[in-house]
């Protein structure tokens, strides 16, 4: 403990000055015009893992952004840990609502982060906790004291699907062979409530588009008399929840797992204060499916959020038109045993049938995953969460998460290992928003725990 803690203290100017390096690279996957940032990152994420002392790194094509691969092997017959990460990140619209550019990060004090923040795109989701576990392994190499091998595998198209990780992990199953996966992709609940992550929701995600007449119209000569798209679009959109906030898709909750009522006590163990949720928010009240409470609606039961709405004149002044098309961008976050791709199919049938005479609907499916759980009573879990407990000084609570990582499900399918899910980041750290931030304090108390995992994961498992 001792010398992780004076590495760190030698070393800490260095390694925010690395990550802010790392930050200032828009690798936004989402969006063509960043292609060469994005190549640009993967060659930084190389380097920094051949400096942070593994034997073999690569960078592997793929048919979209490439992933990077890297790999220390210190004895065959000792377990491996196989590490998930991914460098790109999030586009950051709308940019006129940070306090300073996207990718020119700045350090700042906050009230929850009284040692200071690092406000970039990705500093938090997933650059600053992917980074914790190269200096992690720094720390190991330099010192000798990696007990056990290890691999990393980050990919640059999380945040588009991982679709070619999903075909790189089926082909490459010796390449890839581990004893258990580690990722930081997520977050706890509190610097002073350290918690990990034991499940996350799955995803699906749809584009719809409602076409009406054959061009734009003038609102006062065919307003009333032709369907508005953007009018019934909203309605459809509306009709998707009824009174209580349940969703109304035929068939959408037959495979909803039910948390028995002492799963959901234990749950509710967490500390959590919905005055200060609010408040964090700027919001006078909460919102959600009847008969949960805010920490069920976004962790064990299934959602359907517009995420973008648009459609006719949008400029500045006033256009009197009627628009020929209307389009909304709709993720479903679901819970285990709801499959990704029946439930897109349920969506797209329910949403064309639902559509008036006078509009044509087209639904494209774009992406999803599966959710996950890990037990609590795996090697891995147990081996994180001492490592918690000596550099916190509590035991971590398990805690399901709202959020979606696709592939985690498909490690398991296909490389038969469990995931343990690590996260350092907190809900106030606004990823994938404007002000997306990761405290000073979260990034080094990473790097701090993770090679304690390493440890306690090795002695365990003999």
């Amino acid at each position: 403990m001792n010398q992780i803690q004076s590495y760190i203290s030698e070393h800490k100017n260095r390694f925010l000055t690395e990550l802010i390096e790392l930050l200032k690279i828009p690798s936004i996957s989402a969006d063509s015009a960043y292609k060469n940032e994005v190549f640009k990152t993967a060659e930084a994420i190389k380097n920094s893992l051949e400096k942070a002392g593994c034997d073999t790194v690569e960078i592997c094509e793929t048919d979209g952004y490439p992933i990077v691969f890297g790999e220390k092997i210190i004895d065959k017959t000792l377990p491996t840990v196989l590490v998930y990460g991914h460098y790109d990140v999030q586009p950051p619209d709308p940019i006129d609502l940070w306090d300073a550019p996207p990718f020119e990060p700045v350090i700042k004090n906050t009230e929850k982060h009284p040692e200071g923040a690092i406000f970039a795109r990705g500093a938090c989701d997933d650059k600053g906790q992917l980074y914790m576990h190269v200096k992690a392994m720094e720390f190991m190499t330099a010192t000798n004291q990696l007990p056990c091998n290890v691999k990393f595998m980050i990919e640059g198209e999380e945040e588009v699907g991982s679709s070619n990780l999903a075909v790189f992990v089926k082909n490459n199953h010796e390449k890839l062979k581990n004893d258990v996966i580690l990722i930081s992709d997520t977050g706890m609940i509190a610097n002073d409530a350290p918690s990990i992550t034991t499940g996350l929701r799955g995803l699906s995600y749809v584009e719809v588009e409602v076409t009406g007449p054959n061009r734009d119209l003038h609102s006062g000569l065919y307003g009333g008399a032709v369907a508005n798209p953007i009018n019934v679009l909203t309605k459809m959109i509306a009709s998707l929840h009824d009174e209580n906030n349940h969703i109304t898709i035929p068939g959408f909750y037959d495979n909803v797992e039910e948390l028995s009522k002492e799963e959901r006590a234990e749950m509710a163990k967490a500390p959590f204060n919905l005055e200060n949720y609010k408040k964090a928010l700027d919001i006078e009240a909460v919102y959600g499916e009847t008969g949960f409470s805010t920490n069920e609606r976004n962790s064990i039961r299934p959602t359907l959020d517009v995420n973008g709405i648009w459609g006719g004149y949008t400029g500045e002044g006033a256009k009197t038109v009627i628009a020929s098309k209307a389009y909304a961008k709709i993720s479903m976050r679901l819970v285990p045993h709801q499959d990704w791709e029946e439930i897109t199919t349920l969506f797209k049938a329910h949403f064309e049938s639902i559509a008036p005479q006078g509009v044509k609907v087209k639904v494209t499916p774009h992406h999803g995953g599966q959710g996950y759980v890990t037990p609590i009573n795996s090697i891995g879990y147990q081996a994180a969460s001492q490592a918690y407990q000596d550099t916190f000084g509590k035991t971590p609570i398990p805690q399901r998460s709202g959020g979606s990582i696709p592939i985690v499900s498909l490690f398991e399918q296909e490389l038969k290992s469990k995931t343990i899910l690590m996260g350092f980041g907190l809900d106030s750290d606004a990823i994938h928003s404007p002000n997306e931030h990761f405290g000073v304090w979260n990034y080094l108390k990473g790097i701090e725990t993770i090679p304690l995992f390493y440890k306690y994961f090795t002695e365990l498992s003999k």
